[in-house]
């Protein structure tokens, strides 16, 4: 049997978890997508692997690492793995910030990406008339949260993306759908749509490495990155499995609920400082 549980990690700095190009490629640092949605994503062994090194690091042993996240295998010795109590899966996005003359900033969602958190959070987060989330309807595409400010002269929010206008239909109390608390400026788009907006909203970064003897980019040392952009939320389900011979309570945080830590790549020019949240741990 598993206990559900879930995480919620907000960008506190840009995030790239994906591909890292070398010096002799000189091309795009990519970050992981959903395959549906087009929308970065943080795999679970990214997770996973950041968390067995925390343990490591506060516990000062291997051997909790191995209890909780599974032993890593070893070459030339079959079945040298064990089963990991605690599994992850990818973090997906739920709200992407993107800049908006007038708001200025307005976090997008789709349905698709709100109905994976409802998935994962329905069962314990309440709505204001004692239901559970499980049982709420989607909004639908083009509802604004009530914090969105008016535009138009009819008195309906009309947002400004590089792309062109959108105006929001409705606005509707979306705060059970933050996870944090918080009801942000937002609207929810298309699921067709949410591509476009995603690759408009991320962090670029053009890199280059100069050549040690003079004041020049070196061969193939000049390439760009792509992150997530600060603000993003994103969740993933947690499962945890019940150890009978062993009752001790999983606590990655020293029995806080969140803390900050680092994702991802890059980390010595500033990327990746996220604040964890565990919620029914």
């Amino acid at each position: 049997m598993y206990k559900k549980a879930y995480g919620i990690i907000e960008t506190l700095a840009p995030v790239h978890v994906g591909a890292t190009a070398g010096e002799e490629s000189g091309n795009l640092n990519l970050i992981f997508r959903d395959q549906f949605t087009q929308t970065g994503i943080i795999p679970g062994s990214s997770i996973r692997g950041r968390l067995r090194s925390e343990i490591r690091r506060t516990t000062g042993g291997e051997a909790d690492a191995n209890k909780w996240y599974g032993k890593e295998a070893e070459t030339g010795k079959p079945d040298s793995t064990t089963e990991s109590l605690v599994k992850f899966e990818y973090a997906s996005l739920l709200w992407l910030p993107v800049f908006c003359p007038g708001q200025p900033i307005v976090w997008v969602t789709c349905p698709r990406l709100l109905k994976r958190y409802q998935r994962i959070a329905g069962d314990s987060v309440k709505l204001k008339d004692g239901k559970s989330l499980k049982s709420a309807k989607i909004p639908a595409n083009y509802t604004g949260s009530q914090t969105l400010k008016a535009l138009d002269i009819n008195g309906k929010p009309k947002l400004f993306f590089n792309f062109g206008f959108l105006t929001v239909d409705k606005t509707d109390d979306l705060s059970a759908w933050f996870p944090l608390g918080e009801q942000l400026p937002a609207v929810v788009v298309a699921d067709d749509e949410i591509a476009m907006i995603h690759d408009m909203a991320l962090y670029r970064q053009s890199r280059v490495a100069l050549d040690k003897e003079e004041k020049k980019a070196k061969k193939g040392a000049f390439f760009n990155t792509e992150a997530l952009p600060e603000g993003s939320v994103l969740v993933f389900p947690i499962a945890i499995k019940e150890n009978q011979e062993n009752p001790e309570k999983w606590q990655p945080f020293g029995g806080a609920d969140s803390t900050d830590i680092y994702l991802g790549g890059l980390e010595s020019i500033g990327f990746g400082h996220c604040c964890l949240t565990l919620k029914e741990v």
